[in-house]
């Protein structure tokens, strides 16, 4: 092959041609290289960017979330408070005063997303939203909610405290055991041998 006329109108060197253009084609390799280095860091900033906003989102969101957990006692105060009969006049002026701070507490609550869950007697367990304190027997449907003893709460949509219950189930058969039918339905094989009888 001839020497290549290209450069300027001047006469290069096949060797040196080759080595521009091998050079040429390097140079073009790793600008391609680097351009989709580019796109895949601008898009790795882009989702952190995303995925940050997302979680100062939530966090202001939810910010409230330990306070309120504190706040449940309190709350269950008010509860036991507001749920027992009044002996008194006096009593019962006291909690017309305990009812009106509980309903202001919770509007307060209420505004800032928080959700008070209190389901009725009757109502089928929903593991949910619910923990089972405990189980007591009784005839009928099983699951249904036979005592509430604390209100559940949620936070937009997330569960701060389930819902503690005590629910039914079905009352288990008596089983009586009687020694003398095990005795007879026992086959001489299984019969334990005394010392007596033993060869």
């Amino acid at each position: 092959m001839k020497d290549q006329d290209g450069i300027f109108g001047k006469k290069v060197p096949k060797d040196k041609y080759l080595e521009a253009l091998s050079l040429l084609e390097k140079a073009q390799a790793d600008g391609e290289h680097w351009k989709n280095e580019y796109y895949r860091a601008y898009a790795d900033t882009q989702n952190l960017r995303k995925s940050l906003e997302e979680d100062r989102r939530e966090a202001i969101k939810y910010r409230a979330e330990g306070f309120i957990e504190n706040l449940l006692p309190a709350l269950d105060g008010f509860h036991m408070a507001l749920d027992t009969p009044p002996k008194s006049e006096e009593t019962k002026n006291y909690l017309i005063g305990f009812q009106y701070i509980y309903n202001q507490i919770i509007k307060t609550l209420e505004d800032e997303g928080v959700k008070e869950i209190s389901p009725k007697i009757g109502d089928r367990f929903d593991a949910t939203y619910m923990h089972a304190v405990d189980s007591i027997e009784q005839d009928g449907p099983e699951n249904l909610l036979i005592r509430v003893y604390a209100k559940g709460y949620k936070l937009h949509d997330r569960l701060i405290r389930p819902v503690m219950v005590s629910v039914s189930k079905t009352p288990q058969p008596k089983v009586e055991e009687k020694k003398a039918d095990q005795s007879i339905s026992q086959s001489p094989a299984e019969k334990p041998v005394d010392d007596a009888h033993k060869a």
